[in-house]
C-alpha cells in the first residue's frame, strides 16, 4: 500500500483542538493513523481565523489581519497573521518530539524530548511582539516582490516556554559561538526532503536575552498548528522570521548562520540609502535585526462617522523593536500639528504598548487621524514611506484612518 503522511492517533484530540476542526474517526487507518490535508482545506475553519482575515497565499499559507482585528491588548489566535515559507508538517507526533542542539560551537551535541524541556527548565511567560519584516510591502514603488502585506502582519501574544539561554548553558557553548540557526519540520514546496523552506537565526546576544524562549504555549494553550506546534523559537522585536516554527534542531554556529533565507537579499536591506528601483549587490545588503518604531490605530475602524461636537475615542498599539516607545501622538491635519496620546508602559520588555486619545474636531467634513510613535532613542515614525529597498522591508510609515464628521 502506498504510504501517505499521517498524524499519530495519540495526539488526535489535541490536534483537533489546535486545528479547530472535527476529525472523522471513520477515516482512521488500521494502523491507528488519520490523514490530515493541511494544504487543501478552508483556512478559516482549519486555522480558526476571523472571517475578516485576508488570505494572500495558500501554498504556502500567508494570511493577514486588518487593523480593527488587532484591537485586543493580547492578540487572540483568530487575529494572528500566518506567514509560512513551506508546507505545514503533517507528521507531528508530540509524544516523540525532540529538540537537538548541535553545531560547531557546542561542546557536545545534546537532544531533549519535549517533556524534558518542560520539566528540566524553569518556565517563563512573556508578551512578545512579532512582525513580519515585509509588513507594509504593498506600499513600495517600484513594487517589491513577495506577499503584498498591508498593515496586518503584526501581533503580540503571550508566550510560555523555557529560556534558550538556560538550555544552552545545560548543553555547553564554546567561546567562539556567534550565531544560532534553527531547523524545522516544515516541508519545502517542492517536497524535496533535502531542501529547507527556511532556516534563519540570530546572533548569540539575541539568543541569550531573557525573553528569547523555546515556546510550547501561546496565550495559555498549546501553540496552534499554523504557528509552530509543538515547539517554536520566539525572539520578539526582530523580524518574525527569526522565530522559527516546528522546531526540531538548533545549530550553534561559529559563523553568521548561512541557512535558507539568511543569504542574498532575504530579510536584508541596503546598508546605505539607494534610489527607488536601484539594483543592490548582495554584499551591500545588511541583515535586519531590531524592527523600527511603529504604531497602529485599532479603533475605530477606518471610515467611522461621528456627529460634530462628540469626541472620538481612538486606541491602538505601538512598538519599537528592542526599544520602548517613549511618546505617542496623533494628528488630524495631515501632520501639520500633533497632539500627545496617553501611552502605557509595556507589560514586559518587547511587548507592544497601548495608546489612547480623545479627539475633538473643529467642524464638519472629512478628516484623517494619523498616529506617530517615537522610540526611547528619540526616533519617530516617518509620515511617508521610508527609504525604498528591493524586498520591501521595514515600512514603518504612520498609520492613518479616515473619519467623517457630519
Amino acid at each position: 500500500m502506498k504510504r501517505r503522511s499521517f498524524v499519530a492517533k495519540s495526539s488526535l484530540g489535541g490536534l483537533a483542538a489546535l486545528l479547530g476542526v472535527e476529525i472523522v474517526f471513520k477515516d482512521l487507518m488500521p494502523d491507528g493513523y488519520v490523514p490530515v490535508a493541511l494544504q487543501d482545506t478552508d483556512p478559516f475553519k482549519l486555522f480558526y481565523k476571523d472571517k475578516d482575515m485576508v488570505v494572500l497565499n495558500d501554498k504556502p499559507w500567508n494570511i493577514e489581519a486588518q487593523a480593527h482585528l488587532l484591537d485586543d491588548k493580547i492578540t487572540p489566535n483568530k487575529s494572528i497573521f500566518i506567514r509560512n515559507n513551506g508546507l505545514i508538517p503533517e507528521d507531528i507526533d508530540v509524544d516523540n518530539w525532540t529538540l537537538t542542539i548541535d553545531g560547531e560551537s557546542v561542546i557536545q551535541e545534546k537532544t531533549y524530548s519535549l517533556s524534558e524541556l518542560k520539566s528540566k527548565f524553569k518556565q517563563y511567560t512573556y508578551q512578545l511582539t512579532l512582525e513580519c519584516g515585509g509588513n507594509g510591502r504593498s506600499e513600495f514603488d517600484p513594487p517589491a516582490k513577495g506577499n503584498q502585506w498591508t498593515i496586518g502582519a503584526v501581533y503580540c501574544a503571550s508566550w510560555t516556554g523555557v529560556r534558550l539561554r538556560d538550555v544552552l548553558e545545560d548543553v555547553g557553548i564554546k567561546e567562539d559561538a556567534v550565531y544560532f540557526g534553527y531547523h524545522a519540520a516544515d516541508v519545502h514546496l517542492s517536497r524535496d526532503p533535502n531542501k529547507e523552506p527556511i532556516s534563519r537565526g540570530a546572533p548569540m546576544s539575541k539568543a541569550l536575552q531573557d525573553e528569547t524562549i523555546l515556546a510550547f504555549k501561546m496565550n495559555g494553550e498549546d501553540i496552534p498548528i499554523a504557528h509552530g506546534y509543538p515547539l517554536r523559537v520566539i525572539a520578539g522585536g526582530w523580524p518574525a522570521s527569526v522565530s522559527g516554527k516546528w522546531l526540531q534542531r538548533l545549530s550553534i554556529r561559529n559563523i553568521v548562520h548561512d541557512g535558507t533565507k539568511m543569504t542574498g537579499t532575504a530579510y536584508r536591506v541596503p546598508c546605505k540609502p539607494v534610489a527607488p528601483g536601484e539594483k543592490v549587490a548582495d554584499e551591500d545588503m545588511c541583515i535586519i535585526e531590531s524592527m523600527p518604531v511603529k504604531s497602529l490605530i485599532t479603533y475605530p475602524k477606518s471610515g467611522a462617522t461621528l456627529s460634530l461636537g462628540k469626541k472620538l475615542n481612538i486606541r491602538g498599539h505601538a512598538w519599537a523593536g528592542e526599544l520602548e516607545v517613549s511618546k505617542m501622538e496623533y494628528s488630524i491635519d495631515f501632520g501639520a500639528t500633533w497632539k500627545v496620546c496617553t501611552i502605557e508602559k509595556p507589560a514586559n520588555r518587547l511587548a507592544w504598548q497601548h495608546f489612547s486619545a480623545k479627539i475633538s474636531f473643529p467642524q464638519e467634513g472629512y478628516y484623517e487621524v494619523w498616529a506617530r510613535a517615537t522610540d526611547s532613542n528619540g526616533v519617530s515614525q516617518p509620515m511617508l514611506l521610508p527609504g525604498w529597498n528591493p524586498k520591501g522591508y521595514l515600512n514603518n510609515a504612520c498609520h492613518r484612518i479616515a473619519v467623517k464628521i457630519a
